[in-house]
């Protein structure tokens, strides 16, 4: 039996616990296969990554810090491969870049800043996200505190006509590429 994590109650659900093992095996494979060998797995895949559930199975508390963790080892070692491959200045102006990219969305009018779903639909609530937004601007612009954690754990309220949830997820990823790509 397996005791990778801690499990949930018999009674509640928890990630699948041959799923994570599986997955684990994979990471340590491509975490230390040679620097020369196409990676399959990377950080966003690690950050995307889902789990089905199971009566029993792992602490989704538990495996979820671990999984950030692991982001970030993939995130760190891909830096040094590409700045070894590229040079520092190559891998600084791609993060420069895409944190204007971020921040060129960001600038975007109160309300308007993602589309909107439709009437019978819900998606984000822009006040919350206008908000958060105002957070990540001051981390970009003015080196506020804003930590990967924080943006990784944020939660929006759902509203009829809100945000599109897939946008503004995709943006929230990009935002922590870019704070890793500088960590």
């Amino acid at each position: 039996m397996s005791t990778t994590f801690p499990r949930s109650r018999k009674s509640r659900l928890g990630y699948n616990v041959d799923q994570v093992e599986d997955f684990l095996e994979e990471a340590r494979r491509a975490y230390t296969a040679a620097a020369d060998r196409p990676n399959v797995l990377d950080a966003e895949t690690i950050r995307t990554m889902a789990f089905a559930m199971q009566k029993g199975g792992y602490s989704t508390t538990h495996v979820d810090a671990a999984l950030e963790r692991l982001e970030d080892a993939f995130a760190l070692r891909e830096r040094e491969r590409v700045i070894a491959q590229e040079g520092g200045a190559a891998w600084y102006a791609k993060a420069r870049s895409s944190a204007q990219t971020v921040l060129d969305r960001l600038a975007r009018d109160e309300g308007h800043k993602f589309s909107r779903v439709g009437p019978l639909t819900t998606g984000y609530q822009p006040k919350d996200v206008d908000a958060f937004a105002e957070r990540m601007i001051g981390y970009f612009q003015h080196g506020r505190p804003l930590t990967v954690d924080q943006v990784r754990t944020v939660v929006f309220r759902t509203v009829k006509r809100g945000y599109n949830e897939q946008q503004v997820d995709l943006l929230l990823d990009s935002v922590i590429d870019v704070m890793l790509a500088v960590k």
